[in-house]
């Protein structure tokens, strides 16, 4: 895993991503407080998050094609420049009268994330080797969750003592900071079949690509069985983040503090997870493997959603939220590498945004059916679905991709990644 650091391209876009997560939490977390000092209102609050969701669907499947296109290392320094710029207009929210601009602020933010997710993940297989890559994501996750250790508790202290202008200026310097970092970079950015065309051309092409881009996923069976599992367990997260607040006021009778106990016990199992999947090493890339770790989350998840009943002992909880940290953390970097590693590099930005606006979209549902079946079915009984269905995921995995004719299949795939660089992108 360490060798996989030391490659300096990598690095430097480690280095960037943790710098500018960090500061995207001490917002995530500042402005919501911010907002609700302001406003009193919930309903205001909840606005912003629904803001900030809305650009996965609207521009999902379109960000995947461009990306698939213009130069992806270019993508991630303008998008991080004016994810910078565009935070500037919430120093202006000092009345309530002024919390739209939030909104809007959410809005663009999220736009521009959906630009520059697809760039990063798709840049990545440039930066390391085939079997680097669960390394690579290995350390993109420890990024990721050190980051969700610090700001959020950056973002409280920040709020509090400096109000909006302090976050604000957290999380623009991060920004900018990341942009340097990524400029920094030497290789592998430019997407194989990158084309020259202006932005009119780009847009011509448009529909032919995006159906290109539906066609690979029809046609690829490691990515159909991919994207099956994302469908499903994006459901099954938009349940979990309604229900586990339920869960933790009326089944563990307690608050916000042990609500923030449980997640970041959640982000210490993935920490320890990280060492793990470096030993693994390549042996993630296996069906086998992403269907055991995910057989395992639903499995603990359903004894952290009944052992309450039994053992009313709140550490119990906590040490259960870090054992699933575990599974949960190794099956998701083992799919990602999967996915990077089964998809052509001239195809690896409109697939990574498929996934994505799926996620938000299932997501979304996820939401919804957690609102109407909580209060009807019980918490604890639609929780104790969504963990099942978490280990039927985990099973298709294991049927679909777990068997020789998947590792071949596989083999394949990552073959193909290793020529794409060199040939344009063709339509099938």
């Amino acid at each position: 895993m360490l060798a996989t650091l030391r490659r300096r391209d990598f690095a430097l876009l480690w280095s960037g991503g943790l710098i500018s997560v960090t500061g995207d939490w001490v917002l995530i977390i500042g402005l919501p407080i911010y907002v609700l000092i302001l406003s009193h209102s919930v309903l205001a609050t909840s606005i912003i998050l629904i803001s900030g969701r809305i650009p996965s669907l609207l521009l999902g499947p379109l960000a995947g094609v461009f990306v698939d296109r213009w130069n992806r290392k270019r993508i991630m320094v303008v998008g991080n420049v004016l994810s910078a710029l565009a935070l500037l207009p919430l120093l202006l929210v000092t009345v309530d009268d002024r919390i739209w601009i939030v909104n809007v602020v959410a809005f663009v933010e999220a736009s521009i994330e959906q630009f520059f997710v697809p760039a990063q993940n798709a840049l990545v297989p440039n930066l390391v080797s085939t079997e680097q890559l669960v390394a690579a994501n290995s350390l993109l996750s420890l990024s990721n969750n050190l980051a969700r250790l610090v700001g959020p508790a950056l973002g409280g202290l920040v709020a509090g003592l400096f109000g909006i202008p302090g976050v604000v200026g957290i999380d623009a310097a991060s920004f900018l900071a990341s942009a340097l970092l990524v400029a920094s970079i030497t290789a592998g950015h430019v997407p194989a079949g990158a084309r020259s065309e202006s932005l009119g051309g780009a847009w011509s092409a448009f529909w032919r690509e995006w159906l290109d881009g539906l066609r690979l996923l029809r046609r690829e069976q490691v990515l159909r069985v991919i994207f099956s599992f994302e469908a499903i367990t994006s459901l099954g997260e938009g349940v979990f983040g309604v229900l586990i607040i339920v869960f933790v006021t009326r089944v563990l009778h307690g608050g916000a503090e042990q609500l923030g106990v449980l997640m970041s016990a959640q982000a210490v199992g993935a920490l320890i997870a990280i060492p793990l999947m470096g030993l693994l090493g390549s042996r993630l890339l296996s069906g086998r493997w992403i269907g055991l770790c995910t057989v395992a989350f639903g499995l603990i998840d359903l004894v952290i959603f009944n052992s309450p009943a039994f053992i009313p002992v709140f550490a119990l909880t906590v040490a259960l939220f870090v054992l699933v940290g575990i599974p949960g953390i190794a099956s998701l970097t083992g799919l990602q590498s999967l996915t990077q590693a089964s998809t052509p590099d001239a195809y690896r930005g409109r697939i990574s945004s498929a996934f994505f606006t799926t996620g938000a979209l299932l997501g979304l549902i996820g939401t919804s059916i957690a609102g109407v079946l909580g209060d009807h079915l019980g918490v604890v009984t639609v929780l104790n679905v969504q963990g099942v269905v978490y280990i039927l995921a985990g099973i298709l995995v294991l049927l679909a991709l777990g068997g020789k004719r998947a590792s071949a299949e596989r083999e394949r795939a990552v073959a193909q990644v290793t020529v794409a660089v060199d040939e344009p992108a063709t339509t099938p």
